[in-house]
């Protein structure tokens, strides 16, 4: 795989909520603004990052069962300092997420991508594949949250903005859901085209 491949594999070739629909619960539940939104990029990407760096360090010839605790056990360590730093930065933000801010310490990428992929590759290829894979997830947490607060708070990041007609469903659980479906399906439609087009050069 190519380096510019492995850089497109998690953001585009197989994002992580659009494509591979893991870690979609704070998305759906919690990312209805641009605050919220932030915490969690902050908090995913910086235990999911620190968390499987170090996991890679773990002797490959354990059983599966026995590294897939040791894993859990390494994210809920960097879990701590990592919650302190929100609560200092995104004070009130933690507590309004709840239990789904914790549950990032054992979200997919950590618990099952590290042993079906990133820990298949060299050190190098596996840290642009996990930042690839990270952004991927940060990108949409974004995108959803500054849509979400928008139409259905007629605000961005808790300001007020000139909206005509607000969607307020679309701030509740069942209202991110469906945002997600429509996202995900317009998402592969464009990945689709976008396929079919460099098949065509291709040819």
């Amino acid at each position: 795989m190519r380096k510019k491949n492995l850089i497109l594999e998690g953001l585009w070739n197989d994002n992580t909520v659009l494509s591979a629909f893991m870690v979609i619960s704070p998305v759906i539940i919690c990312g209805d603004t641009l605050r919220n939104a932030l915490a969690l990029i902050y908090a995913f990407s910086a235990i999911t990052f620190v968390s499987v760096l170090i996991s890679s360090f773990v002797p490959q010839r354990l059983p599966y069962a026995a590294k897939i605790m040791i894993y859990a056990v390494i994210s809920s360590i960097v879990f701590i300092p990592a919650k302190l730093a929100a609560q200092e930065f995104f004070p009130g933000v933690v507590e309004r997420i709840g239990i789904y801010f914790p549950l990032l310490a054992v979200n997919s990428l950590i618990v099952f991508q590290t042993e079906a992929r990133f820990f298949r590759m060299k050190k190098s290829r596996m840290m642009i594949s996990l930042i690839s894979y990270i952004l991927g997830f940060d990108a949409v947490m974004l995108i959803t949250a500054f849509i979400r607060e928008l139409f259905a708070y007629g605000t961005i990041n808790s300001r007020m903005v000139d909206m005509d007609t607000l969607i307020s469903g679309l701030g509740l659980p069942f209202g991110g859901f469906i945002f997600l479906g429509l996202f995900s399906g317009i998402f592969r439609k464009l990945r689709s085209a976008t396929e079919r087009n460099k098949d065509k050069e291709d040819a």
